[in-house]
């Protein structure tokens, strides 16, 4: 259950954020961080729980409009779990006192069965009125969504004006107050009736249902169609006014690029207006953030036409991220035991033989390329490479934990139509990781893992996650013993660090049980990065093993671990969370000096060149008129602007601006410099 509060606080504040707050915080690990403050994202801030993904489940297959049993892929979609909350605030550090509290409810699909059959309903009245509308259009399957609901059709393409007619006729038909009716019918009738109305799709789910009888739901006595329900009683149950229809899509049938592009209509449901409201305000706010527009306006990464798609080109801003994220990472590392590595981007194809991704991965891997009459591959993985790395000499038990770590880049072949941003891209850096070790060290190396974790998601802001850790399969390999001592060891690991955790029953990987968490950005929305798994299956592949104390072979256990997942992917959950608002010690441009006129530009060298050499990243900007320079340096989202005009020359100081605080004054240079560098160094705004 999530809880909209309204703060009140200073009347004199000029900016605005936002909060999501869980009516029950304890059910997320709330990470306390070891400095005074972390930077929180500017203007606008959420905090809630949300999803990034609506993924595919046994439950929504089996409700599926149309197919009660057919698959559907991943779609991303805005979480709604929670509602945006306004406040005005003056500093990142202001408390909560006097704050005057609106609760407004925001139900899931989970957590509200009437919500479910609202929108589940919504899809049905939603495919009617197409075809009362467009004749020729034939429905396939619409099931409801994490904010709603879609359904697919084939027919021509349509516009945003198609939608406004399909939505006025949904409203008729929620107005006529037409009940739903479900019917039992035998597999040879409902072939009839599909076939009576011509409709080639139904007939290809219809073989795809195993289980008799077929149920069928009508609306009123003029539609029906395939579904396994639940539905509200009739249409006049659904608020028309909290219903909206949001775009259009193609999408192959069954996911399938091979067959028939279908016209995909997404619609949004909710029990009242102001859920409804509540949601597009959250909604624009997801747009304002969306990494894609704003690595273009930040200039911080690009992908371009010419190279293919889903490569990333880093711009120098976005480059100087990627640096500070990679420093920050290998230091962590280092001091957490950690030997660095650096492996080749290609390897034989035997390799990828002998690792299974011949055999499991191969639709995610480019060709091969042939080098003197040998096939070569890219790696669309790290972990073998640093399993020959382990193997290049004997190892003996007292040489364990033997903890190896890369910045590996790796290359997965994706559809052009399934590339996003940087968040789904054909290169990307992983942030991969490997400890071999003894079955009775599982349990500390799992927590050591954990402990890495937090530092460094701590680092970037994240303070809020989900962990889900997941068991055995029903296929699997490896014995029974050493899967019930790994996965007592990852759960005694989360227990032993105080974190709750849901289990997932049977989620786990085929080669051993896994730990996952989800890191909640400032939107409430939960992004998959940090991931722990062991593994039974690639030390007995590749026959990785080690000397006992009585000088026998025996065979290590493998734990792989990512913390970020990749640097592209979370370089874009990044900007999102701080809608490119970044810290001070994060941001690419710490301060920029800004000349009243250019008679101050000699004096603005000097004190740039102080900057730079103190750590500081800093330039000058100069050519307009100074309210235009203050206004281009706010939607740059420089932290900090010094105003250097004749006075400032004069007495060797600057005037500070802070994006963050308003005005700071007229200081020194020294004085501006150790302030910098103290707030760097807490990681806190100036």
């Amino acid at each position: 259950m999530f809880v909209l509060h309204k703060m009140a606080t200073s009347p004199s504040s000029s900016l605005c954020s936002f909060s999501l707050f869980l009516s029950k915080p304890s059910s997320l690990p709330l990470l306390k961080p070891p400095l005074l403050s972390l930077h929180s994202p500017p203007l606008k801030r959420f905090i809630s729980t949300a999803s990034e993904l609506q993924h595919d489940t046994p439950a929504r297959r089996r409700t599926l409009l149309g197919s009660p049993y057919t698959k559907t892929s991943p779609l991303l979609s805005l979480s709604t779990a929670a509602i945006a909350t306004e406040s005005a605030t003056v500093s990142r550090d202001d408390t909560a006192e006097n704050e005057e509290t609106e609760k407004l409810v925001l139900p899931t699909n989970d957590s509200s069965e009437k919500l479910l059959r609202i929108r589940h309903t919504c899809a049905h009245v939603m495919a009617m009125a197409v075809q009362k509308l467009y004749p020729e259009a034939k429905v396939t399957i619409g099931p409801w969504i994490e904010n709603g609901f879609y359904y697919d059709f084939d027919m021509d393409p349509l516009t945003d004006k198609d939608l406004k007619r399909i939505k006025k006729e949904m409203d008729r038909i929620i107005g006529r107050n037409l009940p739903l009716a479900r019917e039992d019918v035998s597999r040879d009738e409902a072939q009839r009736r599909i076939m009576a109305v011509n409709e080639p799709y139904k007939m290809e789910i219809l073989e795809s249902i195993k289980e008799d009888p077929i149920t069928i739901y009508h609306i009123g006595d003029e539609w029906w169609d395939l579904c396994a329900g639940p539905h509200v009683e009739s249409t006049g149950n659904i608020n028309r006014k909290a219903v909206e229809l949001e775009s259009v899509a193609g999408a192959y049938w069954r996911g399938d690029e091979k067959k028939p592009m279908l016209q995909r209509i997404y619609g949004t449901a909710w029990e009242n207006e102001d859920q409804l409201k509540a949601y597009l305000h959250f909604k624009e706010e997801a747009k304002r953030r969306d990494h894609r527009r704003l690595g273009q306006d930040l200039d911080l990464f690009s992908i371009q036409d010419e190279a293919g798609g889903g490569l990333v080109f880093w711009h120098p801003k976005g480059a100087v991220i990627r640096h500070i994220i990679e420093d920050s990472w290998k230091k962590t590392h280092i001091e957490h035991g950690y030997d660095l590595l650096y492996t080749p981007h290609v390897a034989k194809a035997d390799l990828w033989k002998i690792s299974g991704h011949l055999d499991f991965y191969r639709e995610n891997m480019f060709d091969q390329m042939k080098i003197e009459d040998e096939q070569y591959q890219l790696r669309p993985m790290n972990c073998p490479y640093h399993i020959l790395v382990y193997k290049r000499k004997l190892n003996s038990y007292r040489d364990f934990p033997i903890r190896v770590a890369e910045l590996g880049t790796v290359y997965r072949y994706e559809l052009s139509g399934s590339l996003h941003g940087l968040f789904r891209v054909r290169g990307f850096t992983q942030d991969d990781a490997h400890i071999f070790c003894l079955e009775d060290q599982i349990k500390d190396e799992i927590r050591g893992v954990l402990d890495l974790t937090e530092e460094i998601l701590l680092q970037f802001g994240f303070r809020r996650y989900e962990v889900n850790l997941s068991t055995r399969p029903e296929k699997s390999v490896g014995h029974d013993d050493i899967w019930e001592k790994a996965t007592s060891a990852l759960r005694d690991a989360l227990d032993d660090k105080g974190w709750s955790f849901q289990i997932d029953e049977g989620g786990g990987a085929f080669y051993g049980p896994k730990i996952d968490l989800k890191i909640e950005d400032a939107l409430g929305r939960k992004w998959q990065c940090s991931t722990i798994q062991v593994d039974f299956n690639l030390p007995q592949r590749f026959d990785v093993t080690y000397v006992d104390s009585n000088t026998e072979k025996k065979r290590p256990i493998m734990i792989h671990r990512a913390v970020l997942g990749s640097l592209e992917r979370f370089f874009g959950v990044l900007i999102e969370h701080y809608a490119g608002d970044f810290p001070l010690w994060l941001s690419p441009v710490q301060v920029r000096i800004l000349p009243v006129t250019d008679t101050q530009l000699e004096y603005c060298k000097e004190v740039i060149n102080k900057l730079k050499g103190n750590g500081i990243r800093a330039e000058v900007c100069q050519g307009e008129r100074l309210p235009k320079l203050i206004r281009n340096a706010e939607k740059q989202k420089i932290p900090l602007m010094a105003v250097v005009g004749p006075k400032e020359a004069e007495t060797q100081t600057v005037t500070i601006r802070s994006r963050f605080s308003g005005e700071v004054g007229t200081i020194e240079i020294d004085d501006f410099i150790s302030r910098i560098k103290s707030a760097i160094e807490r990681r806190t705004s100036l």
